[in-house]
């Protein structure tokens, strides 16, 4: 598992829970150390024990020796540097299964292809679905999608992820996937915007289900299958991410709408709020295409424009009537 963050301590306990051998790498040493010393990750997962059998170390070489099956918990911006550093020790054909749920700027690659420019040769996989680690480190039910191309070796990691409080559903889209993993988060800070500003549940209800319909057709446009955004990956996580407290992206908008610059809130963060870098990917992405996405325009204007986000709700609801589907 690589990445110490939240998420991936929290994976690396279901996996030690589910039976398998883990090594859990820590960028910094100084945080190894203190996993190792603590087995509790007291900067991002307070209150949840790693077993003793998660291995946690700081060296990259020591971290992917022997492993069947590479985690990559790494936020979208430091994916690439990630993966180069692993490359000179990881053989070819190991499989690589990613948790991140953004796209890499400035060039707009999902996080498979850009495992896949600088690991060629391994079997790729994303897991995505509202899961949010708080919850996972916790036991609480979750279920999650698997996509990948190859559904035989997708099959066999779905089994041996799967635990009493830990469901996976297998999907060949991965493409559909990752591209709701990085907008629901755009959406998610969209309706913390609104939170922020005092809008009550018709507004967050809009927001969801206009966010979802304008998620579907530009997963239809680049090439995903519509129900891909309306199963886990879509639906699910867009809900889970617009409304809980756990949740960093709904946190910035929140903020946002209280009266905080974006450099404030950004400045003042521990983790990664990863819808803060898409909006800019697919509102650039989206004009190219064509593709009519008002609730992403709006967050994207208010975070990279200073646009003040009471006129933005004011530009969604005046828009020109029209038929709902």
């Amino acid at each position: 598992m690589l990445g110490a963050g939240s998420w991936g301590t929290a994976f690396s306990r279901l996996l030690a829970r589910a039976g398998h051998r883990v090594t859990l790498w820590a960028r910094r040493p100084e945080q190894a150390a203190a996993l190792s010393r603590d087995r509790e990750n007291r900067e991002y997962l307070p209150g949840v024990r790693l077993p003793d059998e998660v291995l946690i170390t700081s060296d990259l070489a020591e971290a992917v020796a022997g492993a069947q099956v590479v985690f990559f918990a790494i936020p979208s911006f430091a994916m690439r540097d990630v993966a180069r550093r692993v490359a000179p020790h990881l053989p070819a054909g190991i499989p690589i299964v990613h948790l991140a749920k953004g796209l890499e700027r400035p060039t707009g690659l999902r996080m498979s292809q850009v495992l896949s420019c600088v690991l060629p040769g391994h079997p790729l996989f994303a897991l995505s679905g509202p899961s949010h680690a708080e919850e996972v480190g916790r036991d609480h039910p979750t279920a999650v999608v698997l996509a990948g191309e190859d559904l035989g070796l997708g099959a066999r990691l779905q089994h041996a992820l799967m635990t009493r409080r830990f469901r996976v559903y297998l999907s060949d889209d991965l493409l559909g996937v990752e591209f709701c993993g990085a907008v629901k988060n755009v959406l998610a800070i969209g309706t913390g915007i609104s939170d922020g500003l005092g809008y009550g549940d018709n507004t967050r209800a809009a927001l969801i289900t206009r966010g979802l319909v304008e998620m579907a057709r530009f997963g239809r446009a680049v090439g995903a299958r519509a129900e891909t955004f309306y199963g886990l990956a879509g639906l699910g996580d867009l809900v889970v991410t617009a409304t809980s407290e756990h949740s960093r992206n709904r946190r910035v908008g929140l903020r946002i709408g209280q009266g905080e610059s974006l450099d404030e809130i950004l400045s003042g963060m521990r983790m990664v709020a990863e819808g803060v870098f898409a909006v800019e990917v697919l509102y650039k992405k989206a004009a190219e295409l064509g593709v009519e996405m008002p609730i992403t325009e709006a967050v994207y204007r208010v975070l990279y424009k200073g646009e003040p986000p009471r006129a933005q709700i004011d530009r969604l609801m005046l828009r020109p009537p029209r038929r709902e589907f």
